[in-house]
């Protein structure tokens, strides 16, 4: 019965008729969420046409100007999860975002340098899951310290 809400809005979400699927996720209006349900922004970053180019010590001012965005993003509170994929496959990484609308997390994935030189490409969208799911009891605090 916990999932019982997360379908309910999954269904809702379903309801929508082709014309408004169709419509770019930041001018459709957005559907009335259950009350245990809130939404976050989901950033996958995979490997960009500039992956790798540039000499070594361009790669590594790009991964220190990369790193100091994320501590930035962490410090204003809106980004609340980020990590690389250790595969080192095309999938490079994630963001996972609250902010107040899908326009303003694209704003700030695009304030990223490595996005900028296109090294990385970022797809962010919505998404849905119950409040508080976003946690470890392992850890009870991140490393980085959001600011409120």
């Amino acid at each position: 019965m916990k999932f019982l809400p997360a379908l309910l809005a999954l269904a809702l979400l379903g309801s929508l008729s082709a014309q408004e699927q169709a419509a770019p996720p930041a001018a459709a209006p957005a559907p009335k969420l259950p009350p245990d349900m809130t939404v976050y922004y989901f950033c996958l970053l995979t490997r960009g046409p500039n992956a790798g180019k540039g000499t070594k010590e361009e790669l590594a001012a790009g991964q220190a100007a990369h790193m100091a965005n994320i501590q930035r993003l962490a410090d204003s509170g809106k980004l609340l999860v980020a990590g690389p994929f250790m595969d080192r496959g095309d999938w490079r990484g994630i963001f996972i975002f609250k902010c107040a609308s899908l326009e303003e997390t694209r704003e700030l994935v695009a304030s990223d340098p490595l996005i900028k030189d296109q090294r990385l490409i970022a797809d962010v969208r919505p998404w849905l899951t119950m409040k508080g799911n976003i946690r470890d009891p392992e850890f009870p605090a991140p490393l980085f310290t959001p600011k409120s």
